[in-house]
């Protein structure tokens, strides 16, 4: 077995790995990396007002593109409609369609919100690049630029599309074509959840201020602005009633450690309020309890309330432990639960009579998701689909009854998909899985728990090599997710960002690894308490236990070598990579750390060090840098690969700066690849095959015997 080189060295990848040399011989013993990343990821899936239509993003390889899904017969014709041949790193979102559905409105290009103002560039194309409002023709034919901005929406009924753009609201006709836009109105601060009037002809909007947020409502034939109820607390998701004269919303209460990260398991009690659309007068509609579900917490959807046709509000609330679906009288009165069990509600779509809402949870399956809808009047909610597949962020159909979801399983990753009578599933689009795809070779995980080193239970999700299941050692690594509020699944995920991770899990157990990611504390899908858990990150960074934990659960299997146990991940999973090679590098033994954060109080306006803090006024501070890697780094002695991009909009870049920094100085074998331009998840799909592929080289030099090859 190889030793590890402790030579001290600094050693900088190069930019352009020579790829298809490596791949060639990584993917001796099975698919290569480009194979199992070649399907494309697809989401942004919404239905059409009219005509039984749906539409999609792929991203095939970086070139992103929007296909629909029409009605024809008994079944649907799938065809792409935009036509972007290039793995450009512009993204495509905010599908918005017609009330007609003959077209689709929909932004390309990533968010401009960076301290320069321009938004990101990583394929360094000549012009720059911006974030802009386009529309395509659903028929065919090429798209049309709309304007610079984001947030497009357009109103049922009348047509009229909005975009915010520096700071303002503006408009047109859906019909205008070329015609110079005029200003609507500018409102002061961030401007998000676009709601319209079911006529069409006033739009409700969230104003964000910072220490508070407004609800409004905007009428572009008066252009005219009226606030909601408005006060001192933060109010959002607004929601109109069905007759269009009233709005709910909710409202969080301020609270001056709001943004201090730490467990929130109880807080100032949040609410529902009913404002009046014309004059803004509102009032309480419903209030959390004191306790559990004290603190928001919501779907992971646009609208968090629904008003349904026969005078009820569903919302989501955790006052029981568990995030579930609850339906109130639009007139007032106690909450029902409609979702009881030991489970959480997770992606939803209200139908277009207002009678439903569909939505996805683990009910039954904690590592999967699964398609349910319920009614105010349900006495549970009705299971939709079942089996050992994952079903998610579903959409309702037009004609009220079709439902397509999003899907996936261990073995093909997440496709557009309608849900049958017989309670089965037909993929929209089969044609885009690649013929060469080797969904066969894929392996299946299996759920694990085990102890962390506190005696907490973990769940995990287990990938051995094909053939495995005896006593044949193998090297082991453990993935940790970002987040930290995700959860890895038994299948292909939902987030771009972790079905990439589930293909390079998926590559390393196809080429002998043993891999183990891991649902450490503070993730979701396990209730209030596992995700809001006590001295978690800067507080104390208890995740830690779950996984040294895991380390320890590999390390005791029979077909795991014990000294070849490492880590891998991005983010919040790079701070634990981190971790872990800082505070227990006698078990990982070596791991790749991308995007991670090694000092919590970098972000500190005053960069505090610990030389520099009082014990009473910046305890805070103390217990956040004793919470990082880079406090514990004196006894870091496991190798290490950094990757980043230097455009990271989540993590400053100065935290991989000054990690490689201190262990040069510590002469601890680091290795770094730098993507110039890139972002926090990488937009480029050749950026993701580089770093993927250096992960690959990396863990292989480490943990093979020279010269040999998987």
């Amino acid at each position: 077995m190889p030793s590890f080189r402790r030579s001290g060295c600094l050693c900088v990848l190069p930019m352009l790995l020579s790829f298809a040399a490596t791949a060639q011989q990584a993917g001796a013993a099975g698919f290569t990396l480009a194979q199992v990343m070649s399907a494309p990821f697809n989401s942004e899936l919404t239905a059409a007002p009219a005509q039984d239509a749906f539409a999609w993003v792929a991203n095939a390889e970086g070139k992103r593109n929007i296909w629909v899904a029409v009605r024809s017969g008994s079944g649907y014709t799938a065809r792409q409609i935009t036509n972007y041949t290039e793995d450009d790193g512009q993204e495509i979102s905010d599908l918005r369609w017609s009330p007609d559905a003959q077209w689709i409105v929909y932004v390309r290009g990533g968010s401009s919100d960076y301290p320069e103002g321009a938004a990101p560039n990583p394929a360094h194309l000549p012009g720059g690049a911006e974030q802009d409002v386009w529309m395509v023709p659903v028929a065919g034919g090429a798209p049309r630029e709309v304007a610079k901005g984001d947030s497009p929406t357009i109103a049922p009924v009348t047509g009229i599309v909005t975009w915010v753009a520096d700071g303002q609201i503006w408009f047109e006709k859906l019909t205008d074509t070329g015609t110079k836009p005029a200003q609507s109105i500018h409102v002061y601060g961030g401007l998000s959840s676009f709601v319209w009037s079911p006529d069409g002809t006033r739009l409700a909007f969230v104003s964000n201020r910072g220490s508070h947020s407004f609800v409004a409502v905007f009428t572009p034939e008066s252009d005219s602005l009226t606030f909601m109820d408005p006060g001192v607390d933060h109010d959002s998701f607004p929601e109109w009633s069905p007759d269009g004269q009233q709005i709910a919303f909710v409202r969080v209460p301020y609270s001056p450690d709001e943004n201090f990260d730490r467990a929130w398991r109880s807080g100032r009690p949040w609410s529902i309020r009913v404002a009046d659309a014309t004059t803004g007068k509102g009032h309480l509609l419903w209030k959390a309890s004191p306790g559990p579900g004290s603190v928001f917490r919501g779907l992971d959807a646009d609208e968090q309330l629904y008003w349904t046709a026969n005078g009820h509000v569903i919302f989501p609330w955790e006052g029981d432990g568990w995030l579930h679906l609850y339906a109130v009288a639009a007139k007032g009165g106690a909450a029902r639960l409609l979702t009881p069990g030991n489970f959480e509600a997770e992606n939803a779509a209200f139908t277009p009579d207002r009678g439903r809402v569909v939505f996805s949870s683990n009910e039954g399956d904690s590592e999967r998701r699964h398609i349910w809808e319920v009614s105010a009047e349900s006495n549970g909610a009705t299971e939709l689909t079942r089996g050992e597949g994952i079903e998610t962020q579903p959409a309702v159909g037009s004609d009220d009854r079709t439902i397509a979801v999003l899907r996936s399983d261990a073995r093909i990753p997440m496709r557009a998909a309608v849900l049958t009578a017989s309670g089965g599933m037909r993929d929209l689009a089969p044609q885009m899985i690649p013929t060469d795809f080797l969904a066969a070779q894929m392996v299946t995980p299996q759920p694990v728990v085990y102890s962390a080193t506190d005696g907490m239970r973990i769940h995990g999700d287990l990938f051995l090599p094909p053939g495995g299941g005896g006593c044949e050692r193998h090297p082991a690594i453990v993935f940790v997710h970002g987040g930290s509020q995700r959860q890895m699944l038994l299948g292909w995920h939902s987030m771009d960002y972790y079905s990439n991770a589930y293909a390079l899990n998926e590559y390393l157990a196809n080429h002998g690894y043993v891999v183990l990611a891991i649902n450490y504390r503070s993730g979701i899908g396990y209730g209030l308490d596992f995700r809001e858990a006590i001295d978690y990150g800067a507080t104390g960074a208890s995740e830690f236990r779950d996984v040294e934990g895991g380390g320890l659960y590999l390390r005791g299997r029979c077909d795991v070598e014990a000294n070849h146990i490492g880590i891998w991940g991005g983010s919040w999973g790079g701070f634990l990579t981190a971790m872990a090679l800082s505070r227990a590098s006698d078990l990982f033994a070596g791991g790749v750390d991308m995007s991670g954060v090694h000092d919590w109080n970098i972000d500190n306006p005053q960069n505090y060090q610990i030389s520099d803090l009082a014990a009473d006024q910046n305890a805070r501070w103390k217990l956040a840098w004793e919470s990082s890697p880079l406090y514990s780094v004196d006894t870091w002695r496991s190798p290490v690969l950094l990757i980043q991009g230097d455009d990271d909009d989540e993590v400053p870049f100065l935290q991989t700066v000054r990690l490689a920094a201190a262990l040069r100085e510590r002469k601890v074998d680091t290795q770094v690849l730098v993507f110039p331009d890139e972002v926090h998840g990488f937009l480029l799909h050749r950026t993701w095959l580089t770093a993927y592929q250096a992960t690959i080289d990396f863990f292989n030099r480490h943990f093979l015997p020279q010269g040999a090859a998987r």
